[in-house]
């Protein structure tokens, strides 16, 4: 009985000890990642809330590097299994000449024409060799933007029969008094309000092409043919008030300064009609009141009006339509 009892105790001090051992490990750990996420913790409040700076400074110890922040964990080791040799169907690959892979249309595209000649043909005539084909490969360029100044010169003629002086006069353009071709000033307003080239990038650019003119004459001519363009913007806007459907909403837009520092908010209101016409109407606030002004207060029959839900829109419908 007592040797029983011995051994049963000597049994239960091992595994007193184990479950020692095993704590105190799990304890070293727990306080590694705790030391560990203390790191991170201190590292994200220095992000937020002290001072910003992205230069790395050698030598300080408090500065911790991206590894350190972020451990990154061994990379478990690949099995790696050998496989029996084989075939595999090899895909189109773009050739030399480029046909079959032609990205661009010829029609449309100015294309340069780059003759290349083999240094062997050098000396011969054109009865030492015979052309036999052709090889061909597109290589896509790009240029700085193209400007090109129309030159119109008009010669002043004396008649000698009568002494009379003949001359015509400049050709008009679309902006009376100005030097803006018409294809000028429609480039640069698709450049500003289709591409969202501001004004003075373009003036940038025309400088770097060799072009001296002002920012506020690029101004002038942006604003003056935006006026050329109303009468067809009201004649739009007067087709979509005539559609059976149409879609309206509101957008917010900063515009115009309200305070030092600061922009007033503005609204786009786009409305959409049946001939897939599409005007944006400005107004300075949401008001209900600018739906009828935009609108009108007069209604076909059956008039039908796609929106969000806004409550503008609802007191519009049961007012009008």
């Amino acid at each position: 009985m007592q040797s029983a009892a011995s051994t049963a105790s000597s049994n239960l001090t091992n595994v007193t000890t184990m479950d020692v051992v095993e704590l105190r490990n799990l304890v070293q750990s727990q306080a590694e990642t705790i030391a560990a996420l203390r790191h991170q913790l201190e590292w994200f409040r220095r992000q937020i809330f002290g001072q910003k700076s992205e230069r790395f400074i050698a030598g300080e110890s408090s500065q911790l590097s991206l590894g350190e922040v972020f451990p990154v964990p061994p990379s478990p080791t690949e099995e790696r299994k050998t496989i029996a040799a084989h075939t595999r169907r090899a895909g189109p690959r773009e050739t030399e000449t480029g046909e079959e892979l032609k990205f661009f249309d010829e029609s449309k595209v100015p294309v340069q024409t780059i003759v290349l000649v083999h240094a062997d043909l050098e000396g011969l005539s054109p009865d030492e060799y015979e052309v036999i084909g052709e090889k061909v490969t597109y290589r896509l360029a790009q240029r700085p933007g193209s400007y090109q100044v129309l030159k119109y010169r008009r010669p002043v003629i004396k008649l000698k029969r009568d002494q009379r002086i003949l001359c015509l006069p400049a050709p008009e353009g679309i902006l009376e008094g100005s030097r803006a071709d018409v294809s000028f000033a429609a480039g640069l307003l698709i450049d500003k309000f289709a591409w969202h080239l501001p004004l003075y990038r373009q003036h940038q650019r025309l400088e770097a092409a060799g072009i001296t003119v002002s920012r506020p004459w690029l101004t002038q001519v942006a604003q003056r043919s935006i006026g050329l363009l109303e009468p067809i913007y009201e004649a739009q806007f007067a087709s979509v008030r005539s559609s059976r459907v149409k879609a309206m909403d509101e957008t917010p837009i900063k515009a115009g300064r309200s305070g030092h520092g600061k922009m007033h908010t503005g609204y786009f209101w786009p409305v959409y009609g049946e001939l897939d016409e599409v005007c944006f109407p400005f107004h300075p606030s949401r008001s209900h009141d600018y739906v009828g002004q935009a609108l009108g207060l007069k209604q076909a029959p059956g008039s039908v009006l796609l929106t969000d839900g806004y409550a503008a829109y609802e007191r519009y419908v049961q007012d009008f339509l």
